[in-house]
């Protein structure tokens, strides 16, 4: 039978010591400053019960970030419609390929600059405080100025690579 370190004998089947239970570490208290004071507190008639209206932060605009995305590709497609424009136009390939990637590009900055107006109108809304307020009105705005670069640059650069064809 074995034999603890107390000189006692173990409970049969038991060949060691008993477990020792450590308690789980408790979760870490969330940051003081990211508790706010509520805006409005409205009490429920008749109970001990309230309704706490709190304070939301502004969330940045998808639709901003998606215009900015749509505007910088659509210029960089238009620097592929220049690229094969000129690389194809001896071959003769070269506007059809331009043309297709023309296609793309002026389909991705016009939705930079359709989506760019959109979220710079959904920025500029005002909304009572229990809504949510947007922000990116800096990323709305160069969504459509890049939305409208890369929209003349293809245009330009279409033009080109069907000028060099017909030449």
């Amino acid at each position: 039978m074995p034999v603890g370190p107390s000189g006692g004998a173990y409970p049969p089947g038991v060949s060691g010591p008993p477990p020792v239970m450590v308690p789980a570490p408790l979760p870490p208290a969330p940051p003081r400053e990211s508790w706010s004071r509520p805006s409005r507190v409205d009490p429920v008639p008749g109970t001990g019960f309230a309704v706490v209206h709190l304070g939301v932060p502004p969330v940045m605009s998808g639709l901003a970030v998606g215009a900015l995305v749509a505007g910088i590709g659509s210029i960089l497609v238009s620097l592929l419609v220049a690229c094969f424009g000129l690389a194809g136009a001896q071959a003769g390939w070269g506007g059809w390929v331009a043309g297709a990637f023309a296609v793309l590009g002026g389909l991705l900055g016009l939705a930079g600059v359709v989506l760019g107006l959109i979220a710079r109108r959904q920025i500029l809304r005002t909304a009572e405080p229990p809504a949510i307020r947007f922000t990116g009105r800096g990323w709305a705005i160069s969504a459509v100025s890049c939305g409208a670069a890369g929209l003349g640059i293809t245009v330009l650069s279409f033009a080109s690579a069907l000028l060099l064809q017909l030449a």
